[in-house]
């Protein structure tokens, strides 16, 4: 089947439409435990992009999952099908000239590869927030790592199943000893020192 789908070639492309947005466009892969800060620091960047006149979009694993992907469960095959699909509508989205900002926790170096591959290199920052299981245990703010430890949950990241930490992520944010806008401001100085703007 493959053999005969034949991509169209379209005279606008990325290039194009950087060009009208008048920035560049790459991912910004947050990676992390469950509770570690991914999302909220993926939210904060978003708006100081947004501010500073930036296009972009937020994909996040728990509102991905109610919609493209709430066919995949959490065993590791579903999990690497769900990194691969973001991979490739965050390569979409790069192509129509938008920063994307993906939080999901992309426990396996696999797949973060595959991500980086999907995208081309030069597109993806990866950001690990390396925030200690204890202290994303602590917070449970979604009361997830407790259902987990009763046996509720099983397949959960970092208590009944595996985190392979970034060996050497673009940035690394620890959350229990830096700041929310700490956090911003170190992206912010990596896109800058790196000409992504």
């Amino acid at each position: 089947m493959q053999k005969n789908v034949i991509p169209h070639e379209f005279n606008v492309g990325k290039k194009e439409r950087e060009a009208i947005k008048n920035h560049k466009s790459f991912l910004l892969w947050f990676t992390g435990l469950s509770g570690s800060g991914k999302s909220t620091i993926a939210n904060a960047v978003e708006q100081a992009l947004v501010r500073k006149g930036i296009h972009t979009y937020t994909l996040d694993g728990d509102n991905v999952r109610k919609g493209l992907n709430n066919n995949l469960s959490f065993s590791p095959d579903d999990r690497t099908e769900n990194i691969r699909r973001i991979a490739e509508v965050s390569n979409l989205m790069i192509d129509a000239g938008l920063v994307v900002l993906a939080a999901f926790v992309s426990p396996y170096e696999k797949d973060r590869e595959r991500i980086k591959d999907i995208v081309g290199a030069p597109n993806y920052v990866e950001i690990f927030v390396s925030t200690p299981v204890e202290e994303c245990e602590r917070r449970d703010v979604k009361g997830l790592y407790a259902k987990a430890r009763t046996g509720e949950i099983t397949n959960f990241t970092g208590i009944n199943a595996p985190y392979e930490a970034p060996v050497n992520p673009n940035i690394e944010i620890n959350t229990a000893n830096v700041s929310i806008p700490e956090a911003v401001q170190m992206i912010l100085n990596y896109i800058e020192k790196n000409n992504l703007k």
